[in-house]
């Protein structure tokens, strides 16, 4: 039987994910980063977690705040809350570590730990992902990751508000 009590080990505070960032850094490891909401998980976020950790060795997932979800998404959302979405997403095989950021955007967050690798939706652009311009002058590179048209977690919550 799997042990499931590594899981919660995966999710990091800014402080300790710096000091977790060096330690595979000395390792030789490259650090990928993404971000999200990650509200209501689906096979877009799959697809997208896969695609983000191919980019690298360590994947590191970046998640909303409640108070920053609610800004950007709507008075009733998250749906599940911080601490829900990153043991959640912890518990994936692709992640190697989870922060829940506190800010608007990442940026802080994505500056301290300067990712080899930053990965955003298909659904951004160059000019607009928040970090492109930090990593790309540090020697990193920004990929684009795709996604699955039609599939989000607004459409799935619509959906369930007709059931």
């Amino acid at each position: 039987m799997k042990t499931l009590q590594a899981i919660p080990n995966k999710i990091y505070n800014a402080d300790k994910l710096v000091k977790q960032i060096q330690a595979w850094r000395i390792l030789g490891k490259s650090i990928v980063f993404t971000n999200g909401v990650f509200d209501v998980i689906h096979k877009g976020h799959i697809a997208s977690l896969n695609e983000a950790a191919s980019y690298g060795d360590m994947l590191v997932v970046g998640i909303n705040a409640d108070a920053s979800v609610k800004q950007l998404k709507g008075e009733n959302r998250p749906i599940n809350d911080a601490d829900a979405r990153a043991l959640i997403l912890a518990s994936f095989l692709q992640t190697d570590a989870i922060v829940i950021f506190e800010e608007d955007t990442p940026l802080n967050i994505i500056t301290a730990i300067m990712p080899d690798v930053l990965v955003k939706g298909g659904d951004y652009t160059l000019e607009n992902i928040v970090g492109a311009t930090e990593v790309l002058a540090n020697g990193g590179t920004v990929k684009i990751a795709s996604i699955i048209p039609g599939i989000s977690s607004t459409t799935i919550i619509e959906k369930l508000k007709k059931v």
